[in-house]
This record gives C-alpha cells, structure tokens and sequence, in this order.
C-alpha cells in the first residue's frame, strides 16, 4: 500500500458514485493495445537466434501485448475489480466489432484496378478458429488476472504490490496461453506440434518476464494514479463474477 496521507482506503462499493479523473484514459489505452496486439501480432511467429539454443520461434504479439496485462494490473489495483470488468468487457465488444469489420471490408468487391486486395486479405483477412482462440484466450486470461490481483490485494493488505502484479500475470498469461494456442493452431499444417510448444512456452515465459520488466514503471504508475484521484480501493464482499457490467 503507498503511504501518502492524501490516500483514503476505501471499499470497491464506495467508489460507485465517486467521479475518476483518469480513469477513461486507462481504459482507452487498455482497448488500444488490445486491437493493436490482436491486428498485427497474433499469427505471426517470428525467429530469435539465441546463444547456446540456436533459433527459437516466438510470436510477433509479444513485443507489446502484455502491455495490456500491465494495464490491466493498474486498472484493478487503483479501480478495483468492477471498473477493471467494465474495462474487459469493453475489450471483447471492441474486438469483435474489429473483427467484424475486418471481414466486412475484405469481403467488399475490389474496384477495377485497384491491386491491394491479395495485401488486405493477408493483413485483414481473419481467420475464425484464430479470431476464436485470441477472443476466448483473452476473455479468461483477463478475468483470471484480475481477480487474482484484486483477491490478493485484500489477503495482502495491500502490501508488496509486486507480489500481486506478478502472481496474477502468471496465472492471467498461463490461462491465455493455454487456450489460445492449442486452439488457434493444433493439427494447423504450418503450425507443427514442437513449434506450437516452444512458442506458447516462450510466449509465456516472456509475458511474465514483461511484467517482472516493468515492475518499477507498474510502481510509479500506480503510485501516480492513487495520489491523483486520492483512493485506495479494497475489493472485500466484492461479486467476482464476470457475467456482469454493473458497478
């Protein structure tokens, strides 16, 4: 918990009413990359040569969408649980309204000349069991993390942050990594089994590894956003259930 005289500790309830001057910003910033990971990252598996190990297959996505499990982490541990579901919920609405999109303008009739279809239905075209996969991987992945964080935050008594922001990427990560893989790319003819193993284990080392990373930009965040809107919110009796978008 960061000492600051000018913080109130104050239940997840009694923030309902409360008016958050930063709030909206997170939020946008949490949608954003979300879009971003899932339109340019998510089917492409990129090589690294390393020492030692030789080449190593990981996905493209990872270079910034465990950004959005940082932010995440900022929107339950100075918003609480329900505004931290509002945001994931908004998530899901948007990616599927990306996805939608997607399929409409690819599927719109070229005009004569124009030479940039095969290009946009590489980039744009989606392709369902992936489209699937990133949404259900995200939806669960995301839920987990927060609750864990939120639960934590409460059993720790708001202490260690670290602690939390960690323990719930791993969990948050092991989730979505779990399930987007196997069902986005099992039986796949570009994606054999060994591949798929190495990129889901590197995907979530080095998601976790991000999180580690940026601990101390998490720490000054966070510290940030509590002084500005002067909470410091406690999931306790609190419903965890995902199913909802009310306060």
């Amino acid at each position: 918990m960061i000492a600051d005289s000018q913080i109130k500790q104050i239940a997840a309830s009694d923030l309902v009413e409360r008016p958050m001057r930063y709030f909206d910003f997170v939020m946008v910033a949490f949608v954003v990359i979300l879009l971003l990971s899932n339109v340019i990252g998510a089917g492409k598996r990129a090589v690294i040569d390393l020492p030692w190990i030789g080449q190593w297959p990981f996905g493209a996505g990872i270079l910034f969408f465990p950004v959005s499990y940082v932010i995440g982490d900022v929107l339950t541990e100075v918003y609480g649980y329900g505004r931290a579901r509002r945001c994931i919920w908004a998530g899901f609405v948007a990616m599927l309204f990306m996805v939608f999109m997607s399929w409409v303008v690819v599927k719109l009739p070229p005009d004569v000349g124009w030479t940039g279809q095969s290009a946009y239905e590489s980039v744009f075209g989606q392709v369902p069991r992936i489209v699937l996969a990133s949404i259900c991987a995200f939806w669960a992945g995301e839920f987990a993390n927060s609750q864990v964080l939120a639960k934590m935050k409460v059993w720790t008594r708001g202490r260690h942050l670290w602690t939390r922001t960690i323990g719930s990427t791993i969990i948050g990560q092991g989730v979505d990594s779990l399930l987007f893989y196997p069902l986005a790319f099992v039986g796949a003819p570009d994606w054999p089994a060994d591949a798929m193993m190495k990129v889901m284990a590197s995907q979530f080392i080095l998601k976790v590894s991000w999180e580690v990373l940026l601990t101390p930009v998490t720490y000054a965040v966070v510290g940030f956003l509590k002084r500005r809107e002067g909470v410091d919110v406690y999931d306790e009796n609190t419903d965890f259930s995902p199913f909802k978008t009310r306060l």
